[in-house]
């Protein structure tokens, strides 16, 4: 009867917040909730300046009308103040938000000059913290992990107990693939600020890259209680929606986007997400309107490449061009910007068209220091498709074994090893990917299972190497492949190509760094909300 009680008790308080964070106020008549106008009662509601100002501040999802209201009303007031280098920072800060929110890179330049000019007023990043971790930010953006590193940790040695700086770091170290130091990070992290939604946000994606799938499922389910605005929580019902797709789930992940785009109907990511498990649902039309209405609100390039290719699976070549072509424009405008693209240029020639244009571009990307497990799968992929399974194995090799759970990288593995005649190792990576996720690609899930059938069945006394560690080929430290030095620890380190030991799905909540906290069980979807097809 008390547990009884206690859950009561918890889903009405979760059913209070949520009504206060819809500007709402709720009383109990009768034992029934009834939401009344909340009156004279309480400070006033924080105007969409100081939403956005707070949101901005700390890393946090903001609405694209509250950081339009802060970039005029710092706008204005800079030009009677423009001395005044905090609020340069903030205008910095809110331009790296817009440029984000409208998938508009030309304001990253506009970022980059009140973010330096507010450094002219008032140097250094202990003086100046806000405009050196907005710089960080701004890297970020741009995918230039290694300067977000730099400005990230003279933020953190100038102020240690500055949490709003480790998302950032976090960020900055997953990009460059040390994900050691994004542990640490996130250890530190969670010691400051344990039950901030935005924390909870950040754990949710680390976890999701070490491939504890419950654990960020877990932690993606508190921040979306935790939120305090819509953006929040849209924000965390896409990250579950994620997991789903991850899961193979298509259905699943079609209600949290629904969700998300009902909570914020301008939610591009939720409605490109929408699209994909559209798609995974045969509902290839559906499908096709959310990426156009995606791509309409904001162009970005990615959603033309998957479109493109799902233009492309159903043999329609001419549409297909024309979103390759949008890619190609946009991702040139993105560099005139300052935005390192090429990990997705490189994806695109890799299939669509240079192979070996695309081995150059992330040959040069992996000299720079970006590692990730994207970079390592797509150098990969991209050697093999320029006739060089040899080389790719490896690659390919790092970016399965670090703890992520992708089909697509595991269908990559899949057809080097068997390019290379190593059927059983093939065999198991293909049904791995098809296991994983059966509809990850409307253009290469297809391809897998082809790929699978080719194979046939196993021969009769069962493969001679069942878990695919035939001979090894090292990794050399040569422009075209990574170095074989062992891993570091120490945050300002290059990261290593040697992938660190990850257990696949721990028994609890783990620190980033190994260490166990509290059980956790799967969590259960906070949204019933029913998929509806879009006119």
């Amino acid at each position: 009867m008390n547990a009884k009680n206690t859950m009561n008790t918890q889903h009405m308080r979760h059913i209070k917040r949520a009504a206060l964070a819809a500007g709402v106020g709720a009383v109990l008549v009768a034992g029934v909730l009834v939401f009344v106008p909340d009156g004279d009662q309480g400070p006033p509601e924080p105007g969409p300046e100081a939403r956005a100002r707070a949101a901005v501040g700390a890393g946090s999802p903001a609405s694209l009308p509250d950081v339009a209201a802060l970039i005029r009303d710092r706008e204005a007031w800079l030009r009677k103040n423009p001395e005044d280098a905090e609020s340069w920072a903030v205008l910095g800060a809110a331009y790296v938000e817009r440029g984000g929110l409208r998938a508009d890179t030309a304001y990253y330049p506009k970022a980059e000059q009140a973010l330096r000019r507010s450094l002219k007023v008032t140097p250094g990043e202990r003086r100046n913290p806000a405009a050196t971790a907005g710089l960080a930010s701004l890297a970020n953006a741009r995918h230039d992990y290694a300067a977000a590193r730099k400005w990230g940790e003279a933020v953190r040695k100038a102020d240690p107990a500055r949490w709003a700086t480790y998302p950032v770091l976090i960020e900055a170290y997953s990009g460059l693939g040390d994900y050691p130091a994004a542990g640490k990070a996130l250890d530190k992290l969670r010691a400051l600020r344990p039950d901030n939604p935005r924390v909870l946000s950040v754990s949710s994606a680390v976890y999701r890259d070490r491939g504890w799938r419950e654990d960020a499922a877990a932690k993606a389910d508190e921040a979306f209680t935790e939120a305090g605005t819509p953006a929040e929580k849209a924000g965390a019902l896409h990250a579950l929606a994620g997991l789903a797709w991850d899961r193979g789930e298509p259905k699943e992940a079609l209600r949290y986007y629904d969700a998300a785009l009902k909570i914020s109907r301008d939610h591009h990511q939720s409605l490109a997400g929408r699209a994909r498990a559209l798609a995974a649902l045969d509902r290839a039309d559906e499908a096709g309107q959310d990426y156009q209405a995606a791509i309409a609100e904001r162009p970005l390039p990615e959603y033309a490449l998957e479109l493109g290719e799902l233009y492309e699976s159903q043999g329609l070549d001419g549409d297909a061009r024309s979103q390759y072509a949008l890619l190609r424009d946009r991702t040139a405008r993105a560099r005139v910007d300052g935005v390192n693209e090429e990990l997705l240029l490189a994806r695109f020639e890799s299939d669509h068209g240079n192979p070996r244009a695309a081995v150059d571009r992330l040959e040069a990307e992996w000299q720079r220091g970006h590692r990730s497990m994207q970079m390592s799968d797509a150098l990969g992929w991209a050697l093999f498709k320029a006739g060089e399974p040899a080389k790719a194995l490896p690659y390919a090799k790092r970016a399965t074994e670090q703890g992520m759970r992708s089909a697509l990288f595991s269908y990559h593995r899949g057809e080097i090893e068997r390019a290379l005649e190593m059927d059983s190792p093939a065999r198991r990576h293909l049904e791995e990917a098809l296991r994983t996720n059966p509809r990850f690609s409307p253009l290469l899930a297809p391809k897998a299972r082809a790929a699978l059938d080719a194979l046939g069945e196993l021969p009769d006394g069962g493969p001679k190497d069942m878990h695919g560690n035939g001979e090894y080929t090292p990794l050399s430290p040569a422009p075209s492949a990574p170095s074989s030095a062992s891993s570091s620890s120490s945050p300002s380190s290059a990261p290593s190509s040697v992938a660190p030991s990850v257990p696949a799905t721990p028994s609890a909540v783990p620190s980033a760094s190994g260490t166990p906290s509290k059980p956790v069980s799967t969590p259960t979807p906070p949204v019933s909300t029913q998929s509806a097809a879009r006119n």
